[in-house]
């Protein structure tokens, strides 16, 4: 057997070349006993398109990593025996239970999330957001309004049609801000602003990039982005105790607890 439109092919035992023709109509081909049947070209390439493709994910209690299949919809953590949901999610409705999942999660512009945590492998959000979210990759935003939960994702873009208002701190890796954002974010990686984008707020940085045309208004901090707010001010040491009391010359002397 050979492919119908095969200009030349090989024999299986000898090797030789030669050129290929068409059976003659009711020819009937000799099975043979004892070797197995070699399959064609182009059988052999539907066979790899066709294989069913893996991905490694993650275990939400002991963070050990093991391969799935893509056609999964849940597994358990070889170490932990935990259960690890694999479904993606389209939000296009009301919604208010709490999503756990390494699938992904699409709220439509007509979804309204009300979940109070909600973590995933990668997110597109254009609907109302009202709890915290965490991306284990990308996160892309694309809507008008408030964000009152946290956010945080590996890799996360804003649109520019966005123009988003964030009341918790945001913490990426890496952000593209290409629409409005007002947020304080922590960032381990870098920040773009790119044309027409804005940013309004504190930002605490590897490096930042801003493209003519794109505008900053807050405060910058570069070069600590594993720092969090309440550690950016500068470490203040303990004074040595001296053994005996100092009293500075002209200063009050307490006076006895009565």
């Amino acid at each position: 057997m050979e492919y119908v439109a095969a200009k030349s092919t090989f024999c299986r035992q000898c090797s030789r070349s030669f050129s290929p023709s068409a059976p003659k109509p009711g020819l009937k081909l000799k099975q043979g006993s004892g070797a197995a049947e070699e399959l064609p070209f182009h059988r052999k390439v539907q066979n790899i398109w066709s294989r069913k493709k893996n991905r490694v994910v993650s275990c939400f209690e002991c963070k050990r990593k093991h391969e799935v299949s893509d056609a999964a919809s849940s597994t358990n953590c070889p170490g932990c025996s935990a259960h690890i949901d694999l479904r993606d999610y389209k939000i296009t409705t009301s919604f208010s239970r709490t999503i756990r999942t390494r699938g992904d999660l699409y709220l439509t512009s007509k979804g309204d999330l009300r979940s109070t945590s909600v973590t995933c492998h990668s997110a597109i959000v254009e609907g109302k957001l009202r709890g915290d979210l965490e991306c284990e990759d990308s996160m892309t935003i694309s809507l008008v309004g408030k964000i009152p939960g946290r956010l945080g994702a590996h890799q996360m873009t804003v649109e520019r049609e966005s123009d988003i208002q964030c009341f918790r701190r945001v913490r990426v890796n890496h952000i593209d801000i290409r629409g409005r954002m007002s947020a304080e974010i922590i960032a381990t990686g870098s920040v773009t602003i790119h044309k027409g984008g804005f940013l309004e707020g504190a930002v605490t940085a590897k490096s930042i990039a801003i493209e003519k045309g794109g505008m900053l208004s807050g405060q910058l901090v570069i070069g600590q982005a594993n720092l969090t707010q309440g550690e950016l001010l500068p470490e203040v040491k303990p004074a040595e105790k001296k053994s005996g009391s100092y009293i500075p010359l002209g200063a009050a002397r307490p006076a006895h607890a009565t």
